[in-house]
């Protein structure tokens, strides 16, 4: 994937790695395959916070209107990162509030990089489940880059870029 374009933003150089009509165009197309595979259930999508949020409303939007009123959503909030650096130790902030008891479920996270929180969540959901969870969709394959917007943070920076970056 290469960059778009260079451009500051405050006194920090950002280089954008997807722009928003990317980033929109993909997440319908993951919306169309989604309700396509869970067209005979009522999945229920969880988002992790705060990094998938926009994510995971533009999925929502994005759901075919005739089925949009058979998904359920709630977000769980977990902590794993300060600054560019993973922790290597994952905390659970927030839980689900709805049982995911006899439910598909869709897991929405804003990137996967150590592999340390998805882990962490699918050990965590798995638990309360009787049946295997994989890991089945992917929005975009990035090089090893530290990226920023769109949910992405830097602490707690640039989470609201409408674009993702690599901070520069």
């Amino acid at each position: 994937m290469s960059i778009i374009d260079a451009h500051m933003v405050g006194d920090v150089q950002l280089k954008t790695l997807i722009d928003r009509q990317r980033l929109e165009t993909r997440i319908a197309e993951l919306a169309q395959e989604l309700s396509r595979d869970y067209a005979e259930t009522r999945p229920l999508l969880i988002g992790v916070l705060n990094g998938a949020a926009p994510s995971m409303m533009s999925l929502v939007a994005y759901w075919p209107q005739i089925t949009r009123s058979d998904i359920d959503y709630d977000f769980v909030d977990v902590s794993s990162y300060y600054g560019q650096e993973s922790s290597g130790c994952v905390r659970l902030i927030k839980d689900l509030n709805m049982d995911i008891a006899g439910r598909d479920v869709v897991l929405v996270e804003d990137i996967v990089d150590t592999g340390l929180t998805m882990q962490y969540l699918l050990a965590e959901l798995s638990a309360r489940r009787r049946i295997d969870m994989p890991v089945d969709y992917c929005g975009f394959a990035i090089d090893d880059l530290f990226v920023v917007g769109f949910g992405l943070d830097y602490n707690q920076r640039y989470r609201a870029l409408d674009y993702i970056a690599v901070l520069e």
